[in-house]
């Protein structure tokens, strides 16, 4: 029962991220190529709605919604591999199930669900960067959890380095750092978002695995 209500909360959180981060992309006609308002606004909806749900369901679940992350966490030692797939299920299908929504919506928009796209066509360039991305967003909640004291204010600073990587990452690929995020819409949009998901789930799980071996001798140091 108490797997069962961490992936409630995981199906709930990435849900939320879906929608209305992916949303707030759709809603502002946020373009890769043109750092305006919309842009700067999108990064910030990520940012915010991990903040929100770290208050809300982190007690519950830990707030992974995101695969990559709990890769990570599973490679530290901190949660089972049963959890681990447990939250991926969920975290996948809560993408799917906001992305549904928000395609059901938005009608006949389903250009703006907030699909990600290889950086000019270039698979490696788009992989290495969504690595990078989410090697550094894992590796700071790694940290950021590590001591009890850190934990007021945990979910301010992983919501501050979400926006972030996005402002950095949607220039290059609409950032993903989740492969559940760009598992759901991906779906609905279907065509080249679809054909190169594969990208956004191989990219951010590098990523997650790389930050908690980094984590791991980096913990030691420290202790």
């Amino acid at each position: 029962m108490k797997l069962t209500k961490k992936m409630v909360a995981e199906f709930l959180g990435t849900f939320v991220l879906v929608f209305f981060a992916c949303g707030a992309a759709a809603v502002l006609g946020c373009k890769t190529d043109s750092a305006d308002a919309a842009y700067l606004l999108t990064a910030l909806a990520f940012g915010l709605v991990i903040v929100a749900m770290a208050y809300s369901i982190g007690q519950v679940s830990g707030c992974h919604i995101n695969p990559a992350v709990s890769l990570g966490v599973l490679l530290s030692g901190k949660m089972t591999v049963t959890e681990f797939c447990g939250y991926v299920v969920a975290q996948v299908l809560g993408a799917i199930a906001g992305a549904g929504c928000l395609s059901a919506v938005l009608g006949g928009n389903a250009s703006g669900l907030g699909v990600n796209g290889l950086f000019e066509g270039n698979v490696l360039a788009s992989l290495i960067i969504e690595c990078i991305l989410t090697f550094v967003f894992v590796l700071v909640i790694l940290a950021v959890t590590s001591k009890e004291e850190y934990s007021r204010m945990a979910g301010l600073v992983i919501g501050l380095t979400l926006t972030l990587v996005h402002i950095l990452g949607i220039h290059f690929t609409g950032t993903s750092v989740n492969p559940a995020r760009s598992i759901g819409p991906a779906l609905f949009v279907g065509g080249d978002a679809l054909a190169n998901v594969w990208v956004f789930i191989v990219g951010p799980l590098a990523g997650g695995a790389l930050a908690a071996l980094c984590w791991k001798w980096l913990g030691k140091a420290e202790k």
